[in-house]
């Protein structure tokens, strides 16, 4: 059972990356998958998450400060869940992690409620 996440880079300001959470060992249609991010100094941040595919996904949550620029999305034939990261500022930058947990409805974006961690992938925002 494992997570992994990777599209990390070097962007300038107002760019754009497409994350991925690909898992092995588990199908992640039955999971809530979240996304989190901890920049140097700060403590982790929830950014987004979408629950479960297998009833009715609802509506995914997005932090504030990410509403309008990030989207989370699924590939159920890949067994991949994206972050499309777009207008990417300064205050962007860290390692972003993804998680899954195995709740049967909605998702939690607190990190607590997850179980099964990515390793984080670097996602470094300069000119």
């Amino acid at each position: 059972v494992q997570l992994q996440a990777s599209g990390g880079g070097l962007v300038q300001p107002g760019g754009s990356l497409k994350l991925s959470c690909a898992a092995s060992g588990f199908f992640l249609i039955n999971y809530a998958v979240g996304w989190f991010r901890q920049a140097p100094g700060k403590e982790r941040e929830g950014v987004s998450c979408i629950a479960s595919a297998v009833e009715r996904v609802g509506t995914p949550y997005y932090a504030d400060s990410v509403k309008g620029r990030f989207t989370i999305s699924r590939d159920h034939a890949k067994n991949i869940v994206y972050l499309q990261v777009n207008n990417l500022k300064p205050e962007d930058a860290g390692l972003y992690y993804c998680a899954a947990e195995g709740r049967p409805t909605g998702c939690s974006p607190g990190d607590r409620a997850y179980d099964i961690w990515g390793q984080g992938t670097l996602v470094t925002v300069s000119s």
